[in-house]
């Protein structure tokens, strides 16, 4: 698999406050803030790596991790896409945020949600949901979960935008972890 590693002055010069965030985009920095719960997000700029299977340089890819209202990512194409959070070290996760945010384009779609740990055992769905969107009327989806996942390794977030006319781009808006 080809990869190509965007190098940390390449992303100071281009995003200012993201410029701790690693990330690969693969083919085929997160300003504190608070939880709901009161409890800081991760700093996902410090803990992990992230790999993508594609991104609109417009939408990047570390704009879902900032706390500033940031566009969010979109994928360069039509298609199933992948994210995956590829962690320094195995953490604990309690709580997992997702936040998708279409407001042009009515579409099907379904994500799925997968951890892994660092023994190399397969890896383990959190959640598979489906969302219609419609720019009438449902364009925001917002998923909390609480969560007790020991020795993480890795998360991977599979997007297909379009279910029934895959015409669509995959996107996401916002993704926060405690």
């Amino acid at each position: 698999m080809n990869s190509l590693v965007l190098s940390i002055t390449a992303l100071r010069a281009r995003f200012g406050e993201n410029k701790d965030v690693r990330k690969r985009v693969v083919n085929s920095a997160i300003t504190p803030a608070k939880s709901v719960s009161g409890a800081p997000w991760m700093d996902l700029g410090q803990l992990a790596t992230v790999e993508v299977t594609s991104e609109d340089p417009e939408f990047p890819i570390e704009s879902v991790f900032a706390a500033d209202g940031s566009p969010g990512w979109r994928a360069a194409q039509k298609g199933e896409q992948q994210i995956r959070l590829i962690f320094d070290q195995p953490l604990a996760l309690r709580r997992i945020q997702l936040h998708f945010f279409e407001p042009n384009c009515a579409r099907l779609q379904q994500f799925t949600l997968r951890w892994l740990t660092a023994d190399g055992g397969n890896p383990r769905e959190i959640v598979r949901q489906q969302w219609n969107f419609s720019p009438a009327g449902s364009t925001s989806e917002l998923e909390d979960y609480e969560v007790n996942l020991e020795g993480v390794s890795a998360l991977e977030l599979e997007i297909t935008p379009d279910l029934t006319h895959n015409e669509a781009l995959a996107t996401l808006a916002a993704w926060r972890m405690t």
